[in-house]
């Protein structure tokens, strides 16, 4: 942001300055977008949704869960968050690639695995990075208290979340369904 405005300020004395002044400008406007954080009042559902983004897939799991996952682009607020009150019991980070998160093989990349305990058992949520965002912040350790809709991390760039549904939990959204962070029903509940 320092960079953009003194390349504007010196393009006022020299016009060559505005050559650095307009790609840093863009850059600058460019990173305050992705890294929006807009205030939200939670949904009404029982269980939100913890990103926003596109409903990727929805997949039965064979312990009797349903994983809904949902894909961030580079376009969407990609501050991630609670999708039910609770204490986070553990946040553990995985090692792994960074191969496109709408890629089927973006199971393997690196990730940052999630464990609540709520009101509905063990929620568990997984962010994972994605070919461009290669950092993911988590913004609370285990022990840690939280609400709906409360922020719990961010996933910089393109990245997908997963939140695996309890048994008996039926999802509420269907594949290529956008949804609102903190906002948008997972649930019939």
């Amino acid at each position: 942001m320092a960079a953009a405005t003194a390349t504007s300020l010196l393009s006022r004395r020299d016009r060559r300055w505005a050559l650095a002044a307009l790609p840093l400008t863009a850059l600058t406007g460019g990173m305050l977008w992705f890294f929006r954080d807009p205030d939200r009042v939670p949904g009404t559902a029982r269980v939100l949704s913890p990103a926003d983004g596109v409903v990727q897939s929805i997949d039965p799991w064979p312990d009797g869960r349903t994983r809904v996952a949902i894909f961030m682009s580079p376009l969407n607020v990609h501050v991630n968050r609670a999708p039910l009150a609770g204490t986070v019991t553990s946040v553990e980070h995985v090692p792994g690639g960074f191969l496109p998160a709408f890629n089927k093989d973006s199971d393997s990349n690196e990730r940052v695995v999630w464990h609540l305990d709520t009101e509905l058992g063990d929620i568990e949520l997984v962010q994972i990075a994605g070919a461009v965002a290669r950092r993911i912040v988590p913004y609370l350790a285990a022990g840690a208290k939280v609400v709906r809709g409360e922020r719990i991390g961010l996933i910089r760039l393109g990245s997908r979340v997963d939140v695996y549904l309890p048994e008996g939990i039926a999802p509420a959204v269907s594949v290529g369904q956008k949804t609102v962070a903190g906002v948008t029903g997972l649930d019939h509940g």
